[in-house]
């Protein structure tokens, strides 16, 4: 039961993931401030990637336990996948409002309209489903906000 407890905990990010609207969205934005408290306190680039790869790894448990108990593929009430989804777009980026908001919203952007890769990812069974599509929302958010970085400075 403890095990059940901890899951839920988890998957729902401490329960920001039962907030009526857009429980999603609150998961981002509590992740887009995770990385703000972070960095703010000296946490380096490296130390946030192996962080963000240990959360993908207790999401794919919990949000396979509380899934499996829900009896939902992807309940609404999970949001560590955006969490993690949100830190993977913020990888390296450079630490600054403009950016780590402009990585927030291609991220929703992504999350929510979830084209083709994005999509296709949630045909992955149990937890890995729940997850991997908010990865590659990620990745795609990422490799957008890395662009403009460049371009743009």
């Amino acid at each position: 039961m403890a095990k059940h407890k901890i899951a839920w905990i988890f998957s729902t990010v401490f329960k920001i993931g039962t907030l009526p609207g857009a429980p999603g969205t609150y998961g981002s934005l509590a992740a887009l401030l995770g990385w703000v408290i972070f960095m703010y306190f000296g946490g380096s680039q490296i130390t946030f990637l192996i962080t963000t790869g240990i959360i993908f790894f207790a999401g794919v448990v919990s949000s396979e336990i509380v899934s499996d108990e829900l009896k939902i593929k992807d309940p609404s009430v999970i949001v560590i996948d955006e969490w993690v989804g949100q830190w993977i777009a913020l990888w390296f980026v450079p630490f600054a409002l403009k950016w780590g908001l402009l990585s927030f919203i291609l991220f929703r952007v992504f999350d929510i309209s979830k084209p083709g890769p994005v999509k296709e990812m949630e045909a992955l069974p149990k937890g890995l489903g729940v997850m991997m599509d908010d990865v590659v929302a990620g990745i795609l958010a990422l490799l957008i906000t890395h662009s403009l970085i460049y371009y743009i400075g």
